[in-house]
């Protein structure tokens, strides 16, 4: 079956993850994290793309970003590649691709999984046993989001600012935030979403995307043939 292609959505969030080839590392040190900041700093400004929340992982990397046309994610992850893994390979000694094949993206409902998926997305070190807490993670929006730093590269979205009416207030309601568990399966939900291409979101959000893009953003509903079938025997049988 033909792959559909990825669904970009200009002036709707999206969580992108970005995997080394067969999993392997592909940050070694702080001096490869601070290359590539650099190299995803520019390209947000070259191609317009908002970066609301990110993590830089051992061996892969999130993104929760606005891009403002259908072309800006693409050309951004693009954009980054040709800079980033020829540095990577030549600093390593290494040939050929270091990504796990495209990048993978998912459109999101930002009213009901904008802040679930940045609190997902900086406790991956905590859920990868990297740390204990958040803060203890250098390479996120984490300490942006709390005030502890300030990072030129997050743009905060709407849905942060309406936390509160004062920084402080944001601060410490994200904070609070952060600290809620995050269920086994949301985190499932946004992976699976993420990694398949499907948008996440209500039945209507995903409705109305269907509608604007003229194609399927989910998956069939399994049985679904079986269901026609019984009811068109059903028909049949009718009197």
């Amino acid at each position: 079956m033909a792959r559909l292609p990825r669904l970009v959505v200009p002036h709707q969030a999206h969580h992108i993850i970005q995997r080394g080839a067969d999993r392997r590392v592909i940050f070694h040190d702080d001096e490869d994290r601070q290359a590539f900041l650099q190299w995803l700093r520019a390209a947000t400004k070259q191609f317009n793309v908002a970066i609301h929340a990110y993590v830089l992982m051992p061996n892969h990397l999130h993104l929760l970003a606005t891009p403002s046309d259908e072309t800006g994610l693409a050309r951004m992850m693009q954009w980054i590649g040709r800079h980033y893994v020829p540095y990577f390979n030549k600093k390593y000694g290494r040939f050929g691709t270091l990504w796990q094949g495209r990048y993978r993206a998912t459109v999101i409902d930002s009213e009901q999984y904008f802040l679930i998926c940045s609190q997902y997305i900086e406790l991956n070190p905590v859920r990868a046993g990297l740390c204990l807490q958040p803060l203890d993670f250098h390479w996120s929006s984490y300490a942006h989001h709390i005030g502890v730093a300030s990072d030129p590269l997050v743009t905060d979205h709407m849905l942060y600012w309406a936390l509160s009416n004062t920084p402080f207030g944001r601060e410490a309601a994200y904070r609070a935030l952060v600290q809620e568990a995050i269920s086994s399966e949301i985190v499932t939900e946004l992976s699976n979403t993420t990694l398949k291409g499907w948008a996440l979101g209500s039945s209507k959000f995903k409705a109305q995307l269907e509608k604007e893009a003229q194609r399927r953003v989910s998956p069939k509903r399994k049985g679904r043939p079986y269901l026609d079938a019984t009811k068109r025997e059903s028909a049949q049988d009718a009197p």
